[in-house]
């Protein structure tokens, strides 16, 4: 490809700019993979330990709610009292250029919502841990999203990583090869040529 660009000057300082813009280009976009993949990490991570905790804190729940519908007898009529909860909100962090969801819960405080007479212990506990889980699942749901996410991403800086690494860069190191090369030549027939014009011209005057 280098051999159908001119031997110019002009087009020289192109291929050189293009050549420093592809560089830039590569170092900036295999920056921004690590950064994401750094990030991308630490969230699995975060996201194995809610995954876990959740388990248990919905297996806590039931088994709580087991013994109190053995206790108080069947709780459904108590647990329509209970308010539904629509507290969920969604804002949007950057990172790297990349939007990563933030998600809110509301108030994680247990508010008293129904008899404490007609109901047992395990009925509280059952509230608190199906609170704590509606909690970890709204945190675990904002970080598998942000790994999807950053996932994608990572793979276009990838794609275009090797874009730039494989194609563009050794493009333009050939053109400014090829260039460089055919001035340099040049150069060098035009020096010969005045050599051999200034010894004609000095053969002229002794003669």
């Amino acid at each position: 490809m280098a051999q159908q660009v001119f031997a110019t000057k002009g087009n020289l300082i192109n291929a050189r700019h293009s050549l420093r813009q592809a560089q830039l280009g590569y170092e900036l976009m295999d920056r921004k993979r690590n950064i994401l993949i750094r990030e991308m990490v630490m969230l699995t991570d975060k996201a194995k330990s809610l995954s876990d905790s959740l388990e248990n804190t919905f297996a806590e729940a039931y088994a709580a709610l087991q013994n109190a519908n053995v206790i108080d007898g069947v709780i459904l009529e108590k647990s329509a009292g209970m308010p539904i909860d629509r507290t969920v909100e969604i804002s949007y962090r950057s990172v790297m250029g990349i939007e990563l969801p933030q998600l809110s819960g509301g108030d994680p405080t247990p508010k008293l919502c129904y008899s404490l007479a007609d109901t047992d212990s395990s009925y509280d506990k059952a509230y608190v841990n199906f609170l704590k889980a509606k909690q970890t699942g709204i945190m675990l749901a904002e970080i598998e999203n942000s790994v999807y996410r950053l996932s994608v991403a990572i793979r276009k800086s990838q794609k275009r990583a090797n874009a730039l690494k494989n194609i563009l860069i050794p493009k333009y190191k050939e053109q400014v090869k090829f260039i460089s090369e055919a001035l340099e030549e040049k150069e060098r027939e035009e020096f010969s040529r005045q050599k051999i014009i200034k010894s004609a011209k000095a053969a002229e005057k002794r003669s």
